[in-house]
């Protein structure tokens, strides 16, 4: 089976809560037609969001205090075909003054014929301390679980925990680059049961440039390194404002994991949204 790493981040958990609509059906099409555009448009809002970043340019001012949000989902079919599916999320953000601390949880599961078919968990806790709009400190910790991986190929767990320093390259209103790194401890256990506890290293680069005041680029490249593999992800993004009701994004994902039979994915994204 085809083994997968993630890096999740605080540009993540902008997406983390996107949960599956319950697709409905009835015997006009109208709620066939409404739900599937619902599904779309979501997915384009998805895309979109991916070229936001909440701290790009400094301390991000969020709500003081705790504040947060949840959602779940459910479905059960009965007659022809039995199934069901069950989604839940939330997540959690405490701020006081330059500290801010997010956590966020996404629980996925479904099941045919009474066969299990998907249990997965995905969890994020993302904290920063900032010292000044140019430098801070991380702490970032991810646990993704495959609870029906069963086999020694197959991927049940995969954890990492690191900190380390951020710092803003470049803070201007047309350009702004910030990195960080710093090291961690990495987990993970296979299906079988095997598992194995290393070092890694972890570095992140957020880069954001505006060509014109209705055109601007991003670039987010994310690096895992440990002894078993080496993850990087690149996200190549262009934005452009045609209109004040017309939107489109131009995307190019890249995924390396050299633990993988084949090494990279590649993904071309086009998002288009109109307004009227």
């Amino acid at each position: 089976m085809r083994k997968t790493v993630r890096i999740a981040g605080a540009s993540a958990l902008a997406t983390l809560l996107a949960l599956p609509a319950i697709a409905q059906t009835d015997l006009t099409g109208v709620k066939d037609v409404n739900d599937r555009l619902d599904d779309i448009e979501e997915t384009v809002t998805e895309d979109m969001a991916r070229a936001q970043d909440a701290a790009r340019f400094g301390n991000p001012e969020f709500k003081q205090g705790l504040s947060g949000s949840a959602s779940l989902g459910y479905s059960g079919k009965t007659g022809n075909n039995e199934s069901q599916e069950f989604s839940a999320g939330a997540r959690l953000r405490y701020a006081s003054g330059p500290w801010v601390q997010t956590v966020g949880i996404a629980l996925d599961f479904s099941e045919a014929s009474g066969v299990k078919n998907k249990e997965d968990v995905l969890g994020v806790y993302d904290a920063n301390y900032y010292f000044n709009d140019s430098f801070y400190a991380f702490v970032l910790g991810r646990v993704e679980s495959n609870g029906l991986a069963t086999a020694a190929g197959d991927k049940k767990t995969d954890a990492f925990l690191g900190f380390g320093p951020g710092y803003r390259i470049v803070n201007t209103p047309d350009m702004a680059w910030r990195v960080q790194a710093g090291p961690g401890v990495r987990y993970t256990k296979d299906g079988a049961g095997n598992s194995e506890t290393e070092g890694a290293i972890i570095a992140s680069s957020r880069f954001f440039y505006q060509f014109t005041p209705t055109v601007f680029a991003t670039n987010d490249t994310d690096i895992l390194k440990s002894d078993a593999s080496l993850a990087i992800n690149n996200d190549l993004g262009v934005n452009f404002k045609v209109t004040d009701a017309v939107s489109t994004r131009v995307s190019y994902l890249t995924e390396y994991d050299d633990s993988r039979p084949i090494r990279t994915d590649n993904k071309l994204g086009v998002s288009v949204v109109f307004g009227f």
